[in-house]
């Protein structure tokens, strides 16, 4: 029996973040102002047909599948990683820390900042319309944030997770960590993540944090060709 989050971005698709959704039956992808994630209903020729039509030329859309990822005519390849996806071994205590604040449209200029500073994963201006993100800062400035991406129904990936270079060595991913995951918790959705599989001082570090390996997955970075 399959899994919602044997795959993960087709599911969200298809459930909670349906009204983000570009496309139809055989693929759909986000917008790529907010994510450039985007999946086939399944490996036919006519799938993948209708996912070589979502972007135009030039665009690019990551899959994020476990196996073999078919890529369709007409695109290159300009990325591919290993994933780990890890999951919440029991729903983690709410946090309560002053330090911590929901991030608004306001702070999303800093925000992206940041992540093209740290690099935590694909990021955009938009990235706050796929769930809600916190943040801490010091004399007003963004130092570090945690959020939410993928959302399934029952599911929520924790997911943003950075801290300025200056300011690391604090405690304030940890802290952001067990924020975020205690907030998923209080919805009744169990939380997850995904790592890249060559970080293993990460995957170390949410093994401490009460997560464990659920799954592997394949990501490939595709732009259409023109």
């Amino acid at each position: 029996m399959t899994h919602i989050l044997d795959r993960p971005i087709w599911n969200a698709l298809n459930t909670v973040h349906a009204g983000l959704a570009e496309g139809g039956l055989l693929a759909r992808r986000y917008p790529p102002s907010i994510v450039p994630f985007a999946a086939s209903a399944d490996a036919s020729p006519e799938s993948l047909a209708a996912l070589a039509r979502l972007p135009a030329p030039g665009e690019t859309m990551a899959l994020v599948e476990p196996g073999s990822i078919a890529i369709p005519d007409g695109f290159d390849l300009v990325g591919e990683a290993t994933l780990i996806q890890m999951i919440a071994k029991a729903p983690r205590d709410p946090v309560t820390d002053l330090r911590v604040a929901p991030l608004t449209e306001a702070d999303a200029g800093e925000m992206l900042a940041l992540a093209q500073l740290t690099k935590p994963g694909p990021f955009t201006l938009g990235a706050q319309k796929l769930g809600t993100f916190w943040g801490v800062k010091e004399n007003g400035r963004l130092i570090a944030m945690a959020g939410q991406r993928l959302i399934q129904s029952g599911f929520r990936e924790l997911s943003g997770l950075c801290t300025h270079p200056d300011y690391q060595g604090r405690g304030l991913g940890k802290l952001l960590f067990r924020y975020v995951a205690g907030h998923i918790a209080s919805t009744g959705a169990t939380a997850y993540l995904h790592v890249n599989a060559i970080n293993t001082g990460a995957i170390a570090l949410y093994r401490t944090l009460g997560f464990e390996q659920r799954w592997e997955l394949n990501l490939k970075i595709i732009k259409r060709q023109g």
